[in-house]
C-alpha cells in the first residue's frame, strides 16, 4: 500500500515508520522535526520524508495523493510542553486533524488510523480497568482535543463514509523513547546514580504497553477494522510509579535514591491515581493483544539500549 504518516519521526511514529517501511509498503512521512528524527538511517533511504507542519493544509492534500491510508500520529506531546502551550497543542491537533480528513476524502483515501490517547479517561473509572464504553472525563487541552477529534471521525464517517479508527495508547515504551517521559528519565537518572525523581507519592498506577506490541495491534486493526471505531491499546497491568522506579534501580545496578517530590501545579489534571486499561475489545477484532510483561520489557530496553560500561 502507500500510506501516509503525519508525526512519523517521533518515538511511535518512527516504530510504524519502520514496520511499514519493512513490509514493502510505500511510505511518506510528514513531521516538523520539533522532537528530532528518530527515524533510523536506513529507513531513510526507504521512505519519502517531507519536513512540514500538518496544519499546513495545502502539503498534507499534496502528500496524500493516491495514498490507501493516513496514519495520523502528529501532535503536540508531553505534559510540560502541553500545559504550557494549550492553544497550539489544540490547534495541531483540531486543524491538524481537518487536515487530513479533507485530504482523505478528497483523494477517495480508505481510512484513517488517528493516535488518541487515554487520557480521554481523565480522572474517571479508578475502581476498575477502563473500556471503551465507560464514561471518559476529558480535562486537559490535550485530552479534550484527543476527545474532539474521536468525536470529529465518527460524524465524518456517518455523514461523508470516511473510515477511520481512534487508538488509545496506554503509556507506551520503547526504544527512541526521549526524557520527557517516565521511563526514560528514570533509566537516565538512574545510569548516573542520580535521585530517581517521583512526583507526588508515587503510589499512582499507570499500564505500560511496549512500543514494539503497540504497532502489531495498530496494525492488524488498520487490516480489518470497518466503520468509525475506538479501540484501546493496553497491556492491561497495573504498576505503581514507585514499583517502577525500584524495578529500574534493580537492573540497571544504580545506587540511586528513589526520591518523592512535589508535583507542579500545572501536572494536577495529568496525575490521575490510576489508569489501567482494557483490551479485550482489540482482542475480539484481531485475535492479538499487548501482553509483555513489564519486568521483562523494561530489561530488554535495558539490555538494548542502556548498557552499563
Amino acid at each position: 500500500m502507500k500510506v501516509l504518516i503525519t508525526g512519523g519521526a517521533g518515538f511511535i511514529g518512527s516504530h510504524l515508520t519502520a514496520y511499514l517501511a519493512e513490509q514493502g509498503d510505500e511510505v511518506i512521512v510528514l513531521d516538523n522535526l520539533l522532537r528530532g528524527n528518530k527515524i533510523e538511517d536506513y529507513i531513510l533511504s526507504k521512505i519519502t520524508f517531507v519536513e512540514g507542519d500538518v496544519r499546513d493544509q495545502d502539503l498534507v492534500m499534496k502528500l496524500s495523493e493516491n495514498c490507501d491510508q493516513i496514519y495520523h500520529l502528529a501532535a503536540i506531546l508531553g505534559v510540560d510542553i502541553v500545559a504550557d502551550n494549550p492553544v497550539e497543542t489544540m490547534e495541531t491537533e483540531v486543524e491538524g486533524t481537518k487536515n487530513v480528513v479533507y485530504a482523505a476524502l478528497k483523494h477517495g483515501v480508505k481510512k484513517v488510523i488517528y493516535a488518541s490517547t487515554s487520557g480521554v479517561y481523565g480522572h474517571s473509572a479508578i475502581e476498575k480497568s477502563v473500556d471503551e464504553d465507560i464514561m471518559i472525563d476529558p480535562r486537559t487541552s490535550y485530552a479534550m482535543a484527543k476527545r474532539y477529534n474521536e468525536i470529529y471521525l465518527k460524524a465524518v464517517y456517518e455523514e461523508r463514509g470516511l473510515e477511520s479508527i481512534s487508538l488509545r495508547f496506554f503509556n507506551v515504551y520503547g526504544p527512541r523513547q526521549d526524557d520527557r517521559m517516565v521511563i526514560p528519565r528514570f533509566f537516565e537518572q538512574a545510569l548516573k546514580n542520580e535521585p530517581i525523581t517521583v512526583f507526588g507519592s508515587g503510589k499512582q498506577t499507570r499500564d505500560f504497553t511496549s512500543v514494539e506490541e503497540t504497532i502489531i495491534s495498530l496494525v492488524k486493526l488498520s487490516e480489518v477494522s470497518t466503520g468509525a471505531e475506538i479501540y484501546n491499546i493496553a497491556n492491561e497491568t497495573e504498576l505503581n510509579i514507585l514499583e517502577l522506579a525500584e524495578y529500574i534501580k534493580e537492573i540497571t545496578k544504580s545506587d540511586s535514591e528513589i526520591k518523592l517530590i512535589e508535583s507542579p501545579a500545572n501536572r494536577y489534571d495529568y496525575e490521575v491515581e490510576r489508569r489501567v486499561g482494557s483490551s479485550e475489545k482489540l482482542l475480539k477484532a484481531v485475535g492479538f493483544k499487548p501482553n509483555t510483561n513489564i519486568r521483562l520489557g523494561l530489561k530488554k530496553l535495558q539490555e538494548s539500549l542502556y548498557q552499563i560500561n
